[in-house]
Formats: C-alpha cells, sequence, structure tokens
C-alpha cells in the first residue's frame, strides 16, 4: 500500500472590507478555547444523526495529492457510490484514474469485482461492516470513502486526542450552506463541512496529514445523499456475470500494486 503523504495549499483572494472582517474574526477565534464546543456540537450532531441511519446511500468525489520522486505534487481522481445497510451491508463502486472495482458486502462474504479485467475475489469476513472497513484497509489497502464519519462510535474516534477545534464560518457545498468544522490532533488536521439545515449531512472532509513536510490531503466532497433508498438485500450480493474468472485476493505486501 501506498504510504500517503498528504498536502494542501490554500490561496484566498478578498476585497478589503472581506479581508478586514477576516482579521476581526480570526482574532475573536484567537480568544476563544482551545476545543471551541460550538465546533464539536456540529460534529456530534451529525455523527449521531448518521449513526441512527439504518440504511443510506452516497456520492463521493475524492481527490488523493501525492508527490513524485521529483518532488513535483499531483492529484489522483476518483469517483465513489456507496450504499450502507445496517448492521452488516455494504455495496461501494470506485472508478477513476487507477481503478475500476466494485466491492459487495452481504454479511458474510466480501468480494471485489473489477469489470475492466473481468475477474473477482472473494474472502468470508463475518461481522459488521466496521469490520469490514477495518478488514479491507488491513488487507488491501483500500478504504471506504468517509468510512471514519459513518461508524456508530464515530464522535469518540473523531475526537480521540483532538486539542484543537473550531467552526472556522460558513460556507457553501455543492449549493447547500454548510458550517465548516476545522480539528487538529498530532499528525493529523480534519476540517468537515456539515449542511446546517433540518438533515446534518457531512458534505466535504478533508484529511490532511501533518506530521509531513509535503502536508498533503484526501479530500472526498459528498453529494446526491439519500438517507432512506430502496435497497433490497441483493444489492449486496455479488452475482458473477458471463465470462468472469474467480481469483484469490492479493494481500497487501504480496505484489507490486499501489493499494489505493
Amino acid at each position: 500500500m501506498r504510504t500517503w503523504n498528504f498536502r494542501m495549499a490554500a490561496a484566498m483572494f478578498a476585497l478589503g472590507v472581506i479581508a478586514l472582517s477576516a482579521i476581526a474574526s480570526a482574532e475573536v477565534r484567537a480568544q476563544a478555547p482551545a476545543v471551541d464546543p460550538a465546533a464539536t456540537q456540529i460534529l456530534k450532531r451529525m455523527t449521531d444523526y448518521l449513526g441512527g441511519l439504518q440504511q443510506f446511500s452516497v456520492r463521493t468525489h475524492n481527490t488523493y495529492e501525492d508527490m513524485l520522486a521529483s518532488g513535483h505534487r499531483v492529484d489522483i481522481d476518483l469517483m465513489a457510490d456507496v450504499i450502507i445497510s445496517r448492521p452488516n451491508k455494504l455495496f461501494a463502486e470506485r472508478k477513476g484514474d487507477l481503478v475500476d472495482q466494485v466491492f459487495y458486502y452481504d454479511g458474510k462474504t466480501l468480494t471485489l469485482y473489477n469489470p475492466s479485467d473481468k475477474v473477482y475475489a472473494r474472502e468470508p469476513v463475518p461481522g459488521t461492516f466496521e469490520g469490514v472497513f477495518k478488514f479491507m484497509y488491513q488487507s488491501f489497502g483500500f478504504i471506504v470513502p468517509v468510512s471514519d464519519l459513518v461508524y456508530r462510535d464515530a464522535f469518540p474516534l473523531l475526537m480521540q486526542d483532538v486539542t484543537y477545534a473550531v467552526l472556522v464560518g460558513k460556507s457553501i457545498i455543492g449549493g447547500v450552506r454548510c458550517d465548516h468544522l476545522l480539528f487538529s490532533r498530532p499528525g493529523v488536521d480534519f476540517q468537515v463541512w456539515v449542511s446546517d439545515g433540518g438533515q446534518p449531512l457531512p458534505r466535504k472532509y478533508v484529511v490532511t496529514d501533518t506530521g509531513s513536510p509535503a502536508l498533503l490531503s484526501a479530500i472526498s466532497v459528498m453529494s446526491d445523499w439519500n438517507v432512506a433508498p430502496a435497497v433490497a438485500d441483493a444489492r449486496f450480493t455479488f452475482v458473477p456475470p458471463q465470462g468472469v474468472q474467480q481469483i484469490t485476493f492479493l494481500p497487501l505486501g504480496t505484489g507490486s500494486g499501489s493499494g489505493r
């Protein structure tokens, strides 16, 4: 698996009056506690809401910042459609620069299907989809987009070792008005943009590795949320199309793949 070194460069251009307003806001935030209760309350409201959903689906546009051996930064993009059915069913389809993959998990068996290669692999993995997330990452280096936001116990996991939290302000993401939150813990900063309406859904999620000089980021923008999709159990079970071949999973460390 590639070890992501994260980096994010941000630039803001503003009229003088907006710049003065930003300076004033910064001064107010400087006087606030290191962990702002307003930020943690919004994060908890979001995680409680997601944790209470029995089923949901979401589309994510993911950008992974990477560094070439030449020292030049590149972005790797992929789209993912994810369906979750608690307690233990998952469908995830990824398409992008380097991948064309579909994951199925029916509560007992995890299947990875590569349509472009016409191959699939299966592995028995009983348990909840939280356990499957861990298995997929530890075995194959695959991270389900925004999975750390949808664990039932996501709030204490996200807040572990957090030393700084702030409500940055309001933003518009995909036409939706959001609260922009920033959190920091040793080695990692993460930002979440949460809808400020009736459904506190995450609309954008950025994780930055502050432990490396490159400061690269993984960025996910979420859209097409459906908190009550009509999904049959058959959606989570893979039926091999004619002409595809079953192979075995290749765990990390036994091949030369990138592991994205």
